[in-house]
């Protein structure tokens, strides 16, 4: 299929993992539909090509295959079912790709409201980062019709390298909530291991290329250790986010009869960097600071004395 034949796409939600993810579908060729609740963070887009719409009922207008990655479960929810949302205008055999990171439940939900306008609702979290979100390697993990899911894996797989459908409507959501439990206490041990390996005076560079490769490794030690190092604290993924996130997966281990006690703890690691001056919208290697402050040292900068 040429460049002038493939379909269109909408796009709503252009923040750090939106724009270059709506990027890469530009790229290949979709004419695309933009939205987002900030109008400036189109204009990238729309230089390049893309259409701007004033609203989701717009962008539905335009397109079969809409795409969201917005903040909430409540952003969701307007885009897609509010006053203005995209059911209003999509058409019946249309498909909705949700690309958020909301409930279980919720994605459930909205899957059977939309059904009954005709319309397909896929859960399809990534994560990934913002790295995978502009080299194109996110984890994409998807639950809804795997018929649907065919359908939209070649426009997915312009964003993400490991396309996963894992199941009905709500399981992608479900996966993404055991991957942040994951991220969450992984942090945990990345930041323990630094912290004793800094008061034991070892060179954390090379403590971090080390142990990289071996039986302790993870990709935030690798890729969150050296910035701790550093003190580089700027988000790929903010604390407020991913304490977004931690209170989607107690409410989901609630409903499954699952104690998380780890998770818990990285939540109120996470909570004491909150209560910084711009805790809040740090990247989640600065559990750091809650650490730094347990052992004694000024809890106010990240660099851990590399």
């Amino acid at each position: 299929m040429t460049p002038s034949e493939l379909p269109p796409i909408g796009f709503i939600g252009l923040g750090i993992m939106g724009s270059p993810m709506a990027g890469h579908l530009l790229r290949a060729g979709y004419p695309l539909y933009v939205h987002s609740r900030t109008r400036s963070k189109a204009d990238p887009l729309v230089a390049a090509g893309a259409t701007w719409c004033d609203d989701p009922a717009e962008v539905g207008r335009h397109c079969d295959l809409l795409l969201t990655i917005v903040t909430d479960t409540p952003d969701v929810e307007d885009v897609l079912v509010g006053s203005r949302g995209a059911v209003h205008t999509l058409a019946r055999g249309a498909c909705v790709v949700d690309m958020t990171t909301i409930s279980p439940e919720v994605a459930r939900r909205l899957a059977n409201a939309l059904a009954e306008k005709g319309i397909t609702l896929l859960d399809a979290p990534v994560t990934g980062g913002d790295v995978g979100a502009r080299e194109a390697t996110l984890t994409i993990m998807v639950g809804g019709p795997a018929d649907a899911f065919a359908r939209v894996r070649p426009v997915l797989a312009h964003m993400g390298r490991n396309i996963v459908h894992v199941g009905p409507a709500g399981s992608g959501q479900t996966l993404k909530a055991c991957n942040q439990i994951l991220c969450a206490v992984n942090m945990i041990g990345v930041c323990e291991a630094l912290l004793l390996a800094q008061r034991s005076g070892l060179d954390l560079e090379r403590a971090i290329t080390t142990l990289a490769g071996g039986a302790g490794g993870s990709w935030a030690w690798a890729n969150l250790g050296p910035k701790i190092v550093s003190g580089d604290l700027d988000p790929a993924f903010m604390i407020r986010l991913i304490q977004k996130d931690l209170r989607i997966v107690q409410d989901t281990a609630r409903r499954a009869g699952v104690p998380l006690p780890g998770t818990a703890l990285a939540q109120q690691l996470f909570r004491a960097v909150e209560t910084l001056p711009g805790g809040e919208d740090r990247g989640t290697q600065a559990m750091i600071l809650a650490y730094r402050r347990l052992a004694g040292e000024d809890g106010s900068t990240g660099h851990a004395g590399a």
